[in-house]
């Protein structure tokens, strides 16, 4: 599954805004990552599916703490 497929008809939760891929940054362990992933323009929520959490970053994660 494609990133901006991933965001079509998808509505955000929080305010009923329209998803749109945007790059958006996450913070682990002090590092900064910025990652283009669909999120809400209106409030910045943002969509996170089950197979990235499980899946890259949980891998990365892992790979974060072994350091």
């Amino acid at each position: 599954m494609s990133v901006s497929n991933e965001a079509t008809g998808w509505s955000c939760s929080a305010c009923g805004g329209e998803l749109e891929i945007m790059k958006v940054g996450f913070t682990y362990m002090k590092g900064n990552f910025e990652v283009e992933l669909p999120a809400c323009r209106n409030c910045g929520m943002v969509l996170v599916s089950e197979e990235l959490a499980t899946g890259k970053m949980a891998d990365a994660e892992r790979i974060l703490e072994d350091k």
